[in-house]
């Protein structure tokens, strides 16, 4: 599986050095990708860009900072949910048309990308690149040259995109920001003094210490220039259909996201979980991260104490987006480590976030039990996945999805585990304290929002 991406862009004063403060958002962001990274700064109306694969600390130094000058700047960490893991891949994407130079970043996966590469490319359309976010920077310089503005031009690609895309663009004098009409993906709006920051979560506007504005609204653009700061409706549909998984798994927990605390949505599902899966056991203890707060909330509900029971390695990348299967082994067996005193004779509740092809959570399990534990229960903060999903979480196809072609007792058994209790697909809204369906559960429910 594959992991969304993180975009941070700040529009500054006159004499602001914009850079350094997307360098400090993108770091906020890291585990959102962790393959490549950028930066592209406009001052005077050229853009600089500076990017490359590996981690924010490991591309940018103080020189390359230094060359990136201007009041306006948008950053980009990525993981390849479109095209390979290559350098030319990485964004932000930076371009020459008609017009100037446009620079663009982008969070999110379109559904329509074979469709749209095809027709372009029948019409002459040439790419220097195989990801879909090209495709949205070429659309768009293609509408410029028949539009009055550039967010009047972003608004004509809209007409052609489909599925997820939350983009930042930075012009000769704006920085635009996007979220696709049914707002799969996060994007939100802050404030440092005078400049505007956009950000794929609320929790890098914490790290530069902006003040969280609101969330950007599904199918809005929102632009900023010297004129302050103004915003098009045009494609805003009423419409929310948010992932589901940002708040399982993608989100820090720190962040806020479409108004709700992921944190505190972690806890519901543990709580739920507690009341639908009830474990006779000593300890409940989470699997480091994004099992922790679920963890927690299991304990509250079902008064077994939580405890410690993993010390994590934190200088190593999530398993869950690694790209080979003997990569993500290999890194559970770094990342991961059981405090045996704290789990030794004990029967365990172990919370995580999801199971996908099982080897992971085997792993893992079997450590435990190495460890001393009597018992292991399993106790996941989500339903089975069982569909594949187009908006950019890449899931892998749906034969390699245990719970596609296993039932829960032969999860189980392969996994190793003395019970196992998935979160109900019906709950989810409960989880996040809202009455009817705004949000995409696709891969737990193939019930597909376009």
């Amino acid at each position: 599986m594959h992991e969304a991406c993180g975009i941070f862009g700040v529009y500054g004063p006159e004499g602001m050095d914009a850079a350094p403060l997307v360098y400090f958002g993108l770091f906020a962001l890291q585990h959102r990708g962790q393959e490549s990274c950028g930066i592209a700064a406009n001052q005077g109306g050229e853009i600089r860009l500076y990017k490359d694969m590996g981690l924010v600390h490991e591309v940018f130094q103080e020189s390359q900072l230094a060359g990136l000058p201007g009041r306006s700047a948008i950053g980009h960490v990525r993981y390849a949910t479109s095209g390979p893991s290559v350098r030319e891949n990485a964004q932000p994407l930076v371009t020459r048309y008609s017009k100037g130079q446009m620079a663009l970043a982008h969070n999110g996966n379109l559904s329509n990308t074979a469709d749209l590469r095809r027709r372009l490319e029948d019409q002459g359309a040439i790419f220097q690149t195989s990801i879909d976010s090209e495709i949205i920077a070429y659309l768009i310089a293609r509408g410029r040259a028949a539009s009055s503005s550039v967010e009047d031009a972003v608004c004509l690609a809209m007409q052609e995109l489909q599925g997820a895309y939350c983009l930042l663009l930075l012009s000769r004098g704006k920085l635009i920001a996007v979220r696709d009409p049914l707002g799969f993906r996060p994007l939100c709006l802050g404030k440092l003094g005078e400049a505007v920051v956009f950000a794929s979560e609320s929790c890098a506007l914490d790290a530069i210490g902006a003040t969280f504005i609101r969330d950007v609204d599904p199918g809005e653009i929102v632009i900023a220039d010297k004129q302050g700061l103004r915003s098009l409706r045009t494609n805003c549909r009423g419409l929310n259909r948010k992932c589901i998984f940002e708040y399982i798994y993608f989100a820090r927990p720190d962040s806020l996201i479409d108004g709700i605390s992921v944190h505190e949505a972690r806890l519901a599902a543990g709580r739920l979980l507690a009341r639908q899966h009830p474990a006779q056991a000593d300890l409940v203890l989470g699997v480091p991260d994004s099992g922790i707060d679920a963890a927690i909330g299991f304990s509250q509900a079902s008064g077994i104490p939580y405890g410690k029971g993993f010390v994590k390695n934190n200088y190593i990348g999530r398993t869950f987006i690694k790209p080979s299967q003997e990569q993500r082994e290999t890194a559970v067996r770094i990342k991961l480590n059981p405090i045996a005193s704290s789990v030794a004779g004990k029967r365990v509740v172990m919370v995580d976030d999801s199971i996908v092809r099982g080897t992971t959570s085997a792993r893992i399990i079997h450590m435990l039990k190495q460890a001393g534990a009597r018992e292991v229960h399993v106790r996941i903060s989500a339903p089975p996945f069982l569909w594949p999903c187009y908006f950019g979480t890449d899931i892998p196809s749906t034969d390699e999805l245990t719970a596609r072609k296993h039932t829960q007792e032969e999860i189980r058994r392969q996994i190793g585990a003395d019970s196992l209790g998935f979160l109900q697909l019906d709950s989810l809204g409960e989880m996040l304290g809202e009455t009817g369906k705004r949000y995409c559960d696709a891969c737990f429910s193939g019930d597909y929002p376009m």
